[in-house]
């Protein structure tokens, strides 16, 4: 599945900075733009997996509905 979200990069100094705006805690610095936009995919791809697997740890046992959500902007 792949999902959509908005980077966002600035340069500060030598070090490039990027973050997701709809993902809090999804941050990146490295020295080029190329590299913070990989280190930026794993750190999503690292906070969705933790989540899921905290919530699935959290639901254990229990009877849930889980199902596809589209949410327009």
């Amino acid at each position: 599945m792949t999902t959509t979200f908005t980077a966002v990069f600035t340069q500060d100094g030598d070090w490039w900075l990027g973050w997701i705006e709809e993902l809090p805690g999804a941050n990146a610095q490295e020295r080029t733009l190329d590299e913070a936009r990989k280190s930026l995919q794993e750190a999503v791809q690292s906070i969705l997996e933790v989540n899921r697997d905290t919530t699935s740890q959290d639901i254990a046992g229990r009877p849930v509905i889980r199902e596809p959500m589209a949410v327009e902007r």
